[in-house]
């Protein structure tokens, strides 16, 4: 009896064994399966963005063939006009979820995991796109860096400085890199600057905020001289006798109209500001305008932030010529770009006896104005 139990216990304990090894084998399978799913992903999407930690691209490997299904499918039956509009900057989660809303994929979360894992989530072009309803979801996700031929619609915001407009031009639908467009605007050809420019100056300030619209195929060249000759434009006979009799140059009258632009969050207080500065450079008051000194600081302190916000007691006390908390007077060019209503502002400013101003309590986006320091300290959030 007890040799049987014995013959019993041995063969529960050989049949353990076997099923742990199985266990074991089962597992390591999986775990070589997860590891080589990049490969296997490799065959069925592409390659991966070598940019991807290993870990991101089995992460991203194992969500596509998650999706694998959504993403070979060919498109929906489309019942309206095949046309799709992708903005300049518009963020890729935005791009995808309006490809599913308007019915063009089934998936718009397996579209943007594609985008990642290939690296086309940061070269997708702005412009518009028309598909034929022959190829698959995942053949669409390809083509978004190559709009259908046409006009590209360009947007410099008022408050951009040169930096920010380069960093338009990846998603613009144009040819044209932010690298060789700063190249250019930081070192401008001569015929490019108005009167009262030196040689040497940049074209910051000197290209026109607005809308503009360009052939997909035009240089920088092109683009630049189109841009400045906007400008030149802006500077209407009503704006120069305006800025004149202010005692202001042309020159002159960017630079302090960048500067109200930046600080003037509601366009009805920039003539307000204006005065505020004129009165200040009247009496040969430091004008103390946030705006230079976070230009001047740039990204040295917070990378890719060129705007600084807060700013700091280090950063009012940075050794440039463009921080008017530390040099009187205006900075020496401008520093971002206008658009013609701050210009007519600054050329024809409110007549007010104030000398300081600051954001209001209530976060609206306005100022309140004062004409002494003590009203203006009084003035102060609690």
């Amino acid at each position: 009896m007890k040799a049987n139990q014995n013959i019993s216990s041995r063969r529960s304990g050989i049949l353990l064994l076997v099923l742990l090894i199985a266990l074991c084998v089962v597992i390591s399978g999986a775990v070589l399966t997860v590891y080589r799913m990049p490969e296997m992903a490799e065959k069925q999407f592409g390659p991966a963005n070598n940019a991807l930690s290993r870990a991101q691209k089995i992460q991203y490997s194992l969500q596509l063939f998650l999706n694998e299904e959504d993403l070979l499918s060919p498109l929906k039956p489309l019942a309206r006009e095949n046309k799709f509009e992708i903005q300049m900057g518009e963020p890729v989660y935005s791009i995808t979820n309006r490809l599913q809303q308007e019915g063009f994929v089934p998936n718009g979360e397996a579209v943007r995991t594609f985008l990642i894992y290939s690296g086309l989530d940061t070269r997708i072009q702005a412009g518009e796109y028309r598909f034929a309803e022959s190829i698959t979801v995942l053949d669409l996700a390809r083509r978004l860096e190559d709009p259908t031929p046409g006009d590209v619609v360009f947007v410099v915001l008022p408050g951009w400085r040169l930096e920010e407009i380069a960093a338009a031009f990846p998603t613009s639908g144009l040819s044209i890199t932010g690298e060789e467009f700063l190249t250019k605007a930081y070192n401008p050809k001569p015929e490019w600057l108005p009167t009262g420019w030196m040689e040497g100056d940049s074209l910051e300030g000197l290209l026109a905020a607005g809308e503009y619209v360009f052939p997909r195929e035009t240089t920088v060249d092109e683009l630049l001289e189109t841009m400045v000759n906007r400008f030149s434009e802006m500077v209407s006979p009503e704006i120069s006798e305006g800025l004149s009799s202010q005692g202001l140059t042309i020159k002159e009258g960017v630079i302090l109209a960048s500067m109200v632009e930046k600080e003037a969050i509601v366009s009805d207080e920039q003539a307000l500001i204006a005065s505020v500065f004129y009165n200040r450079l009247r009496v040969g008051m430091k004008l103390d305008s946030d705006p230079t000194v976070q230009y001047a600081v740039g990204n040295s302190r917070v990378k890719d932030t060129w705007w600084v916000n807060p700013i700091t007691k280090e950063d009012l006390s940075f050794n440039s010529p463009y921080n008017t908390y530390v040099y009187p007077g205006l900075p020496p060019t401008p520093i971002c770009a206008i658009n013609v209503d701050v210009f007519y502002a600054v050329a024809y400013p409110e007549n007010t006896p104030y000398y300081y101003f600051r954001a209001n309590c209530i976060g609206d986006g306005r100022h309140i104005f004062a004409e002494t320091y003590d009203q203006h300290l009084a003035n102060a959030c609690d």
